[in-house]
């Protein structure tokens, strides 16, 4: 897909913000904002290189300071190098916040404050200043200070004892959903600052905590735990805990997933096995039913689906009961849903040439987004720096200094 041609037309074009991300969670819920229009400014070190995601393997260039791991997260933004403990930083700071919307940051939850990073620092600048922190445990509490990455935040939340064969280890998920989510929420937490500050002219403080999103999650099997002191139990396949047949069953060549989420879909299931027995045995009728009897159903239905290869399935099932194959990743992307969804777009990089990325999740009508790669590492500083009213000689004494 091509750059949009007209940046104006795009839903968050004059939204500013300037971000101190790193890693994966904090530049993930920042791009989608990007692609549709959001000005994003990426704070990095010049002490330490920038984001340590530049030099993420396997498919980086560590002398360029460049990688594909980096440009997927940090789609659109720009680089502007700033020490932030320099004593000079505070006034290019400043400038900057005056300018723009929010103030982003993805740091230990014990940072954004002695960093000068929320409004209690930056409101008296601007009022109007929106400072969202993402962080593993919040801003407040006895671990706000310990840093958190995705693969911890899944076992303090229990994701992990759910998750796996019976008398496996626990299991993390294989994609980082954790930092994924709480990026995606923290995206979110800034929409509704920047709605409450148009409103009112005063902005706020967010603070957003990946265990936090990683406990709303749970939702109702937190629920039933606070509620009935349930505990749950991992299952074959990776079977839903209550509704049954809902789990992967191994075909004559492959995988199958089975969501049997309705009653209806019960019904039809029996007649695309052709197996009117299991839709007349009082045992399988209902949920509960099915439910209470999942030892005996489980080991039929496996029986019945290593009969058939995964295509065979597929055939019957497709379009009569909820059921998908289990991709390899390739497999996922050339999908033909995933194909007209125009969900793999392309992004033109000076370095690496043409690179092919996973797109915007969000269709809005008659827009397109704009999908530019992640700049070099300080690609933008000088122009920034021109920009918030520093001249050419302030401009060099701040790099003389290593400010910059």
């Amino acid at each position: 897909m091509g750059v949009n041609t007209q940046p104006e037309a795009l839903p968050l074009a004059g939204v500013r913000i300037l971000a101190f991300t790193q890693l994966g969670a904090g530049p993930f819920g920042l791009v989608f904002l990007s692609d549709l229009g959001a000005e994003v400014i990426k704070v990095e070190d010049p002490r330490t290189g920038g984001d340590e995601a530049r030099t993420v393997p396997p498919f980086c260039d560590p002398a360029a300071r460049d990688g594909l791991y980096f440009q997927a997260l940090n789609r659109g933004a720009r680089s502007l190098t700033l020490d932030l403990r320099a004593p000079e930083a505070r006034t290019v700071l400043h400038r900057l916040v005056a300018r723009v919307d929010v103030v982003y940051n993805n740091l230990r939850g014990d940072l954004p404050g002695r960093l000068g990073l929320d409004y209690a620092a930056l409101g008296p600048v601007n009022p109007r200043i929106v400072c969202c922190s993402l962080s593993g445990f919040g801003r407040t509490g006895p671990r706000r200070g310990e840093p958190a990455y995705d693969y911890l935040l899944q076992a303090y939340a229990g994701f992990m004892s759910l998750s796996g064969e019976p008398e496996a280890p626990p299991t993390k998920c294989g994609v980082s959903v954790v930092d994924f989510s709480g990026g995606v929420l923290s995206a979110l937490a800034v929409m509704i600052g920047l709605h409450r500050a148009r409103a009112t002219g005063r902005g706020c403080d967010l603070d957003v905590s990946l265990l936090d999103t990683a406990l709303s999650y749970l939702n109702y099997m937190a629920a039933w735990t606070l509620d009935r002191g349930w505990r749950p139990a991992r299952r074959a396949g990776g079977a839903h805990q209550s509704l049954v047949p809902s789990q992967s069953f191994e075909t004559a060549d492959g995988w199958l997933v089975i969501m049997v989420m309705k009653e209806k879909f019960w019904q039809r299931l029996v007649e695309r096995l052709e197996e009117p027995a299991l839709g007349e045995d009082p045992r399988f009728r209902t949920f509960a039913d099915r439910l209470a009897h999942r030892d005996a159903l489980e080991p039929l239905l496996a029986a019945i689906f290593r009969r058939r290869t995964t295509a065979a399935w597929l055939a019957r099932l497709r379009g009569h009961v909820p059921v998908a194959p289990v991709y390899r990743i390739d497999e996922a992307l050339a999908d033909e849903q995933v194909t007209a969804r125009e969900m793999v777009v392309e992004v033109a990089h000076p370095r690496f040439g043409t690179l092919r990325q996973v797109g915007c999740p969000i269709k809005m009508a008659g827009v397109t987004p704009r999908y530019r790669p992640a700049a070099a590492l300080g690609a933008d500083t000088e122009a920034i720096l021109e920009e918030i009213g520093l001249d050419a000689a302030a401009r060099a004494a701040l790099r003389a200094r290593g400010v910059v």
